[in-house]
């Protein structure tokens, strides 16, 4: 008899749990949350639009039931004893069941899956009904409960969240709502069984040397009973035999073998090689089999002594990996909307953007297994975040029981997965510490001494969780925080990872200033921008409020002082226009410069073996979990903005960069000519390619006003870009001055005044392979009128761009339906042309606007 499985997926119900009125109940679907069956059923409005948030808060305070009824599955043609589980994936989060009336499981944790045996309590016909309790007082319970033992500090929304097992972003966070979920947010099934395999994994080594792979294959199973049956753990190549090998279960349930594999087939990142993944199977007889696919790499997180303190990058297979890419919240406010399809189309816009590792967040979820299948296919590494964020979280007992169950049931989830290579203990609870002055002494590993201090959670994140990856993943990487530093303060940006929030918050520092804000790996740092406008009028259907700074605008932007910290970079950089389509593209090109300065001067820092300075960027953030403006680079409904773009030009795997010198221009008496009259520039090559690149490079100086080069073009033939690292070109160079002479004896002729950018462009195999602009600072003070810029149909999916001057983010209005840009939110320089493909809608019917255009958003006109 093979395991069975049943899905409970229909017929469900439910009801606010103190309704006893005769309609209170409504139908449901399961998987689900709370509001989406609310709104199915059209008992409250959408929370995405407007103010709604506010109009379905009541829904935290309430308690909640859903029940079905359901026949008993037929029983299998068998003399030997059969189980019938009843698994419930996922219940969010104080969750009592009932079978037929009898109390079969309560359940504290969003983050736990439950098999109950269910075998002698089924009848013909069953009912099955589980009541959620709010989380929201149930938290604050808690916290009351506890407060004599412990001080629930809090760094984000309120406190009632610390203790309870449970996405944390449900109670709001400076990007996302406040939305309570409650439900059966995962499936929920019956399984029948004689006996079934549980689990099958690999430990596993790959030498220094990559010609081996070694370790031991383990299987878990569960019988009725002893069974005398073959079982048979195998490994298969593209329908190769690996090994095949028959094993004996012990007394515990296990079946395990060795194996060696010689000279096997690596899995790699993007970018570095083939994504190669064997088939584990595990084989019971003719009662159960499960596959996995499963990928094998070497994995090291290199640390060392250097120049600028203690490296901190991975390096995969051998390869030193400069780690680009992004962060990563929970992809909807209602997690039961994510679909393994949706989940697929967002890793394949990290590959589409050169982007190869993301980081899971900790305020959210361990999340669903179609993502990481999607890294797995893709090459893009994961760096998964410990479900803590931004708190001081208690370790009382039946807290920490319930945390270990947890951990250990995800890091098993996703220990097979070559694509998670490292586990994070929590996201921003040491800053925690220190912004509350919470014990702690690095030097004292006394951990019962944690316990009883003020800052007990270091007993979770230095000794429970790095023990059970250790017991469960050995292979794995673990880092006790984001960010962190062998003890030292989360800001020390000589060890460890940072989190770089001095651009937006803390000093606000100019995006320009990001070459003097790097460290040796930035795992998180942002700017906020609007979505395009198709996004914010669909969020805000209102047209009266559809201009910025109106009520519906500033509640829908959760960050703290938002439309202050966004004015000034605005204001710092631009010429304002205030009108909903001008101010959304100014807030995406400063936010796509922001990602421009930083991915391209920090990744110059990548460097050579033994001088790593800074082994990676995470850009805060990649997605969005409701329709809203914030620091993602792609909105709510995966459209991208212009910063997309910006982070896959300075990630390509051969790129050029260039900076002229930094002068402030608002620190008090400061020259406002003087970045366009002391020029002086460096210029580098960032590469990930493993082997050196022969490269010619163009440098042009082109006047902003006319358009016309202004200096005669620099050639730099035949160069060596080395492999896998910076390749520095040129240092302060000095550039001679254009126009008039400067007099500072004499008026100022504003006339006269003809500033220049630098472009570079890099060639290989004949062939312009990236190119980089260095503009005057500030853009606002430069004339970009009369652009004259002109379109060719190359073909009906097809567009050519080019501009008499100089032209300063190009930008196409992307909608849902736009299926594709190949690129978007890019200058273009006099006698280039910038060739963008369109998927989804025909090229005539695109908008555009650009810094300086006559109007917010313009039609396209062919010629």
């Amino acid at each position: 008899m093979a395991c069975s499985r049943d899905y409970l997926n229909k017929g469900w119900t439910f009801r606010q749990s103190d309704d006893d009125t005769a309609d209170a109940w409504l139908p449901a679907q399961v998987p689900s949350q709370v509001h989406m069956d609310l709104l199915a059923n059209k008992k409250i409005p959408d929370p995405f639009l407007d103010l709604n948030e506010l109009s379905v808060r009541w829904i935290a305070e309430k308690d909640w039931t859903y029940k079905t009824h359901f026949q008993k599955p037929a029983g299998p043609a068998t003399d030997e004893p059969v189980v019938t589980d009843l698994v419930f994936e996922g219940l969010d989060t104080f969750a009592t069941v009932l079978l037929n009336g009898m109390e079969i499981l309560k359940s504290d944790n969003m983050f736990l899956s439950h098999r109950v045996d269910v075998s002698n309590h089924l009848k013909d016909q069953n009912e099955l009904e589980i009541t959620f309790d709010s989380a929201m007082l149930r938290g604050s319970e808690l916290v009351k409960e506890h407060s004599r033992e412990h001080t629930f500090y809090v760094r984000q929304t309120e406190v009632s969240r610390v203790p309870v097992r449970k996405a944390q972003y449900n109670w709001g966070w400076d990007w996302g709502p406040i939305l309570m979920t409650a439900g059966p947010w995962k499936p929920i099934y019956l399984e029948q069984y004689v006996a079934r395999v549980d689990d099958v994994w690999a430990q596993c080594e790959v030498s220094e040397d990559l010609k081996t792979c070694s370790g031991r294959i383990f299987a878990k199973v569960v019988a009725t009973a002893d069974k005398a049956t073959s079982f048979t753990l195998s490994l298969t190549l593209d329908g190769q035999s690996v090994l095949e090998q028959e094993c004996s279960v012990d007394s515990d349930g296990i079946a395990q073998t060795e194996f060696s594999v010689e000279n096997p087939q690596l899995w790699y990142p993007f970018g570095y090689g083939k994504q190669t993944r064997y088939e584990l199977k595990a084989t019971l007889g003719s009662y159960h089999q499960v596959s996995k696919l499963v990928g094998f790499r070497r994995t090291e997180l290199v640390q060392q002594e250097d120049a600028f303190g203690k490296s901190f990058y991975f390096r995969i297979n051998g390869a030193d990996v400069f780690a680009g890419g992004s962060c990563w919240i929970p992809g909807d406010s209602f997690l039961s909307n994510m679909s393994a399809e949706r989940y697929h189309d967002w890793m394949k816009l990290m590959a589409e953007g050169n982007q190869i590792m993301i980081r899971i967040w900790g305020g959210g979820i361990y999340e669903h297994d179609a993502l990481f299948d999607a890294c797995d296919e893709l090459g893009i590494l994961v760096w998964h975040d410990f479900a803590f964020a931004c708190a001081s979280y208690p370790t009382y007992d039946s807290y920490l029981n319930s945390v270990e169950e947890e951990a250990r049931q995800n890091v098993r989830r996703l220990r097979s997965h070559p694509s998670v290579v490292i586990w994070a203990g929590n996201n921003e609870d040491y800053q925690v510490q220190e912004r509350y002055k919470l014990d702690y002494n690095y030097a004292d590993k006394d951990r019962q001494s944690w316990l009883k201090s003020s800052f007990p959670a270091r007993y979770t994140y230095e000794y429970l969780l790095p023990k059970i990856v250790s017991e469960e993943d050995p292979e794995k990487i673990y880092h006790p925080s984001s960010p962190w530093g062998d003890g030292k303060p989360t800001a020390d940006a000589t060890v460890g990872d940072i989190h770089q929030w001095n651009v937006w918050h803390g000093a606000m520092h100019r995006y320009q200033e990001t070459f003097m804000l790097g460290g040796r790996f930035i795992s998180e740092f942002g700017m906020e921008a609007y979505p395009h406008l198709e996004t914010t009028r669909n969020m805000i259907p209102n047209p009266q409020q559809q201009y910025p700074g109106s009520m519906m605008m500033d509640f829908r932007n959760k960050a703290i002082d938002h439309e202050r910290r966004m004015i000034s970079y605005v204001a710092e950089n631009f010429q304002i226009k205030y009108d909903l389509p001008s101010y959304t593209h100014l807030t995406q090109i400063v936010q796509a410069e922001t990602m421009h300065f930083a991915y391209k001067t920090w990744r110059r820092e990548w460097g050579a073996p033994g001088a790593r300075k800074c082994g990676g960027v995470l850009v805060w953030q990649l997605n969005d979990c409701w329709p809203t403006m914030s620091w993602a680079v792609v909105d709510y409904y995966l459209v991208k903005k212009p910063a997309f773009y910006a982070i896959a030009h300075a990630l390509t795997p051969l790129a050029v960069g260039i900076s002229t010198t930094y002068h402030q221009w608002t620190a008090g008496h400061d020259d406002p000519t003087l970045p366009s009259r002391d020029i002086k520039f460096d210029l580098w090559i960032a590469s990930s390619r493993l082997q050196p690149v022969q490269v010619d490079i163009t440098i042009r100086f082109i006047s902003i006003r006319t358009g016309q080069d202004v200096l005669p073009p620099k050639k730099l033939d035949s160069l060596t870009a080395e492999s896998n690292s910076t390749t520095e070109v040129i240092r302060d160079c000095k550039v001679e001055a254009t126009g008039p002479p400067f007099d500072p004896t004499r008026p100022f002729d504003l006339a006269a005044y003809d500033p220049y950018v630098i472009h570079a462009a890099i060639s290989a195999d004949n062939k312009v392979v990236a190119t980089d602009i260095a503009w005057p600072q500030p853009l606002k003070y430069l004339d970009f009128s009369s652009r004259e810029v002109v379109f060719k149909a190359v073909s009906s999916s097809r567009v050519s761009i080019t501009a008499t001057r100089p032209v300063k983010g190009f930008v196409f209005e992307e909608t849902r339906a736009t299926k594709k840009l190949s690129d978007n939110g890019f200058d273009i320089i006099p006698g280039e042309k910038v060739v963008v493909d369109v998927m989804g809608v025909s090229v005539d019917s695109l908008r555009y606007t650009y810094i300086g255009a006559s109007e917010g958003s313009i039609a396209i006109s062919l010629t």
